[in-house]
């Protein structure tokens, strides 16, 4: 891609964390464009889309592979496939917030390997994941995240569903799931994805292990992540403060708009 070309960008989802990524992509990031959006509920954005300074096309998500040439995947899990394996297939590049439903959809790596194309996973609401990647080259002995989220941040979980957790009952800090990433992945499909990125940049999702409490006295979202390995030892700690979707960190957003303006910056910091 030359440096005088601009790139489309597509945004899969226009929730929480979508509005925010087309907002930042309307008021300009060097080198894009927002060409078009996609949502499950077209009609409930039109008059928000009028109101952006160059409305991007609203399209079905089998269109936007047709006028973009990057897709940022911020949809339910179910529909990462449909987002990612158009754009990938034709050498382009799918930007997944939904990492968890990769590790059900591991052919998608497969199918951009043999197309030319890219999925990335953006750092989300995690730190660290350049030391994580580091240590990755050499050794890692034990990578271990521990979580803990506002009751109603868990609503719904499949996992809570399965197992007749009646989290309104919860009124103590209570360890709901102690497991590996891909289980949890399973079991909280919109809650854990940064589990998986962790697991992704690290050891793998089966060697790495997590705890999920569900605590009434937080009010964000708290990962604490030890990792060992022969070339360092550390452990990271952030307390994300919840979007308008209690189950996703403000900083989500925020890092897959850093992401974007990494790609013409003049300078890049980490890796």
């Amino acid at each position: 891609m030359q440096k005088s070309e601009t790139s489309r960008v597509a945004v899969a989802g226009l929730g929480a964390i979508g509005r925010k990524v087309a907002e930042a992509l309307d008021r300009g990031i060097d080198g894009l464009v927002l060409a078009a959006v996609s949502a499950q509920n077209p009609d409930k954005h039109r008059s928000w889309l009028a109101g952006l300074a160059a409305p991007p096309q609203l399209l079905p998500i089998g269109q936007l592979a047709d006028v973009a040439d990057m897709v940022v995947e911020c949809a339910p899990a179910a529909l990462l496939r449909s987002i990612v394996a158009p754009f990938v297939m034709r050498g382009k590049t799918a930007i997944v917030l939904s990492a968890g439903a990769l590790l059900e959809n591991e052919d998608l790596i497969d199918l951009a390997k043999q197309n030319g194309g890219q999925i990335v996973v953006p750092s989300g609401a995690l730190i660290g994941l350049d030391a994580v990647s580091a240590a990755a080259t050499g050794n890692i002995h034990s990578v271990r995240m521990v979580t803990r989220k506002p009751v109603q941040g868990l609503a719904g979980a499949p996992y809570i569903v399965e197992h007749n957790i009646d989290i309104e009952r919860i009124t103590e800090p209570l360890k709901i799931f102690e497991g590996t990433a891909r289980q949890a992945a399973k079991g909280f499909p919109a809650n854990l994805n940064v589990a998986v990125a962790l697991s992704l940049a690290g050891a793998g999702p089966d060697r790495t292990t997590l705890e999920i409490w569900a605590d009434p006295s937080v009010t964000r979202n708290i990962h604490r992540v030890e990792v060992e390995s022969d070339s360092a030892r550390f452990s990271m700690w952030i307390e994300n403060i919840p979007s308008e979707n209690p189950r996703t960190g403000l900083i989500t957003a925020l890092s897959v708009i850093a992401y974007l303006r990494k790609l013409r910056a003049p300078l890049r910091v980490g890796t």
